[in-house]
Order: structure tokens, then C-alpha cells, then sequence
């Protein structure tokens, strides 16, 4: 049963990041009444602006595109129900680094990189400032990418390493104790798309003649590096009863997600479960039980 006392920690690289990858199992767990917090690293300085009349806050203009990620992903988390949203070192310590597509089709560092970028932060100075969000907030379960940051951006593989190493110091007692009393977080999980579901959902967008989303991605084909083979998934938070708020979050982003996008485009061809059902893989713990798919049903199973 859902308990007040579970804590889920989340870290990621930029804003928009936690409502793709985790904003239904976010509106599910609030709504459960469990403890949810966000923690982003970057402001998304870098991003791409698909809004031509904020055009000029790219960062070769007037460099204003942080800022206004800021009130975006404040709307995402009102919309999911999350109260507790945290910058990494607070707002504007860490840069967003940017990145160039590799012709292999995954995201590399880019040419050049600003000295504030949070790939080229110092990894304890930058793991110390979760050390002491895990010691304050005590989650028993985190949730982040894997080393290959899902697609290969510098930002996250970043978050990766600090959250990765912020936990192991989190728990050493000797470790700064002036960061707060040592935790140890119970289970930890790396965010996963399940390979059978990625195919199902661009055989039916095919089917209903949507050839340009998801491009170059052939359902019978190689699946790129973010997709997961499915007998390494560990968990399966079916959220879909809560996908209408993770959309709404989607939409708060109008900066980053198109409207007429492939996300809601899988959406209206696959229906609720294309981003109502989320996995996870475990990196950190032991199995809780499994439902009938042979996956966790919950991110706090056996706790």
C-alpha cells in the first residue's frame, strides 16, 4: 500500500527531462500521497527553440532561454502535483553544456563549451550538492539515467555520474557529516523504454501513415541506445490513469515539445499506455515482487 513515509529522489539534466521520462509515475506517486523530489541540473541554457518569436532567447543572442525553461518546468510541476522541485546548487550553478549529433545518431559534447557547463564540473563539488539534498530528503528510491545518459548527451551522462556518486558518499557516515547524517538509499533505478513497446508503437504510427515521426527508425530494425531490451527491465509503473497530467506538463514546454510532435503523435496512435506506462531498470538493490509480466510493479516494491 502507498505509504507517506516512501520518498522518490529524481535527478536530471534539464528541465523537460522528468516529465518525458518519469511525469506519470511522478503524478501517480503525489497523487498516492508519497514524496516525490525533482532534482534538475542545468537550466537547459542550450536547448533547441522551437518558438520563432523566442527566437532571441538562444544562447548566441540575449541568452534568456534558462530563464524561461524556469517558469516552464514550474508549470510541469504544478501540473503533475510535485511541491518539491530543486536546481542542483541552485538556480544557475550549473550550465547547460550543449551538444552536436554524432552521425551514428546519438548526441556527443559539442564543439566548444562554456566554462559553467555541468559536464565539466568538478564531480565531487557537483555530487557534494545532492549528497546533501539525499542526507536532507532520505529517499529509499532514486531514479536517474544510465551511463549512457539514454542518448548520449553530456548533461546526461553527467547526471548519471553525480547521482551515482552522490549516493555511494551519501551514505558513508565519516563522509562530511556537515552535509547532514549519512543515508544509504535502499534501491536505485535507471530510466528505460521497453523495446517491444517502442516497436508496437511505431508499427501502428506506420500503419496509420505516420512515416515522418520517429524517422529513420525501423520497427523491425536496430533500436537506438535509449530503447531498452525488454528482459533488462526490471519495473513497470502503469500510470496511465495519470497520463492526461503528464501531457499537460508535456504542453508546458512549448519551447521543446512540439504540439504536432512524434510524443503526442505515439500518443493519439497508441493511446494512454505510449507514455502512461514507464519502466525502470534496477542498478541499485534487490527485487520486490513481481507482477504478472515478471516485472516490479512498483519502484518501493519489497521496501
Amino acid at each position: 500500500m502507498p505509504d507517506a513515509t516512501q520518498r522518490l529522489l529524481l535527478v536530471h539534466a534539464h528541465p523537460d527531462d522528468e516529465t518525458i521520462g518519469n511525469g506519470a509515475t511522478m503524478a501517480k506517486y503525489v497523487a498516492e500521497g508519497r514524496q516525490v523530489t525533482c532534482v534538475t541540473c542545468t537550466a537547459g541554457e542550450m536547448g533547441e527553440i522551437l518558438v520563432p518569436d523566442l527566437a532571441h532567447l538562444a544562447a548566441d543572442q540575449e541568452d534568456g532561454l534558462g530563464e524561461h525553461r524556469r517558469t516552464e518546468i514550474e508549470d510541469a510541476m504544478a501540473a503533475l502535483g510535485v511541491t518539491d522541485h530543486r536546481w542542483l546548487g541552485g538556480f544557475g550553478r550549473f550550465r547547460d553544456s550543449g551538444m552536436k549529433w554524432h552521425e551514428a545518431g546519438h548526441a556527443i559534447a559539442a564543439d566548444e563549451t562554456d566554462d559553467r557547463a555541468f559536464a565539466n564540473a568538478d564531480l565531487t563539488v557537483a555530487a557534494d550538492e545532492l549528497v546533501q539534498i539525499i542526507r536532507e530528503v532520505r529517499p529509499q528510491v532514486m531514479a536517474t539515467y544510465d551511463q549512457f545518459g539514454g542518448y548520449g548527451h553530456p548533461d546526461h551522462i553527467q547526471a548519471h555520474r553525480v547521482a551515482t556518486y552522490a549516493a555511494h558518499l551519501a551514505a558513508v557516515p565519516s563522509y562530511r557529516p556537515e552535509l547532514g547524517e549519512a543515508w544509504d538509499i535502499a534501491k536505485i533505478y535507471w530510466n528505460a523504454m521497453s523495446e517491444s513497446k517502442m516497436r508496437e508503437g511505431l508499427r501502428k504510427l506506420r500503419d496509420a501513415g505516420e512515416q515522418t515521426f520517429f524517422e529513420g527508425m525501423d520497427p523491425d530494425g536496430p533500436m537506438p541506445h535509449f530503447v531498452t531490451a525488454d528482459e533488462h527491465l526490471s519495473c513497470a509503473v502503469d500510470a496511465t490513469a495519470f497520463v492526461d497530467r503528464k501531457m499537460a506538463a508535456m504542453k508546458a514546454y512549448p519551447t521543446q515539445i512540439q504540439l504536432d510532435g512524434p510524443f503526442f503523435a505515439l500518443s493519439n496512435n497508441v493511446g494512454d499506455t505510449a507514455w502512461g506506462v514507464e519502466y525502470y531498470r534496477l542498478a541499485k538493490g534487490a527485487l520486490g515482487p513481481l507482477g504478472e509480466d515478471g516485472l516490479e510493479t512498483d519502484l518501493f516494491a519489497g521496501l
